[in-house]
């Protein structure tokens, strides 16, 4: 903790506080998708400040993006929770995946390398090795890494900064899996569709991976 501090102190001004903002952001989340922050939650600056060893002013900026990005909710000016993924949220959600990974998976076949393919073939061995060992929060950063991967082999800036904007959702929604192997398999098929250069193949195993874990989705969290 006191490293945390002494850092603060001795960087810049604005890049040390963009730097410790962002390091509390990525913990914050962290909790909240592993479930150790828990909807309704309450967080209060000066003990997640306290928690992380630095001033409130990072803590107050990471809130404000957790706060945009979905995660928190202010209930009053000066109560923050953490927010509860309604059913509508979900469905939001997987309504920004069939439009843009649909379309980014179809792109990065038309358009990626033998490095790019190199690349995600050692992001889907990270994903087996997730899946095998059992670990949740390894798993769900495995597959959003796994997808990440693909949405920057579309070469399409515009689809990047949409889809990084829900990347910690995302790996929320991977959390929620409770059969990692289908999973992983669907996954083995979209890395050969993308190898192959087949786009319409690589577009309909894509829409039919979203529409088919939206049901999984709604069903344990709405419906068990």
């Amino acid at each position: 903790m006191t490293g945390t501090r002494e850092a603060e102190t001795a960087a810049p001004a604005s890049e040390g506080r963009g730097w410790l903002r962002d390091q509390v952001c990525e913990g914050l989340r962290d909790r909240i998708i592993t479930g150790r922050l828990k909807p309704g939650d309450r967080l209060v600056e000066r003990d997640v400040a306290e928690d992380f060893g630095v001033s409130r002013v990072p803590v107050r900026e990471a809130i404000r993006i957790l706060l945009g990005e979905g995660f928190l909710q202010a209930v009053s000016p000066r109560r923050i929770v953490v927010r509860e993924m309604t059913r509508q949220d979900v469905e939001n959600l997987f309504d920004m995946r069939e439009a843009l990974e649909v379309l980014a998976v179809r792109r990065a076949s038309e358009r990626r390398t033998p490095a790019e393919l190199a690349a995600l073939a050692l992001l889907l061995a990270e994903a087996r090795a997730a899946t095998d060992e059992g670990g949740p929060e390894r798993l769900s950063r495995a597959n959003a890494a796994f997808h990440a991967k693909i949405v920057r082999m579309s070469r399409n800036d515009l689809l990047v900064s949409s889809l990084e904007s829900l990347e910690g959702r995302l790996r929320w929604l991977f959390q929620q899996v409770d059969e990692p192997g289908p999973l992983w398999e669907e996954h083995r098929l979209l890395y050969e569709a993308i190898g192959a250069a087949d786009a319409d193949a690589a577009e309909r195993l894509a829409l039919h991976h979203v529409r088919f874990y939206r049901e999984v989705a709604l069903r344990l969290l709405f419906e068990s």
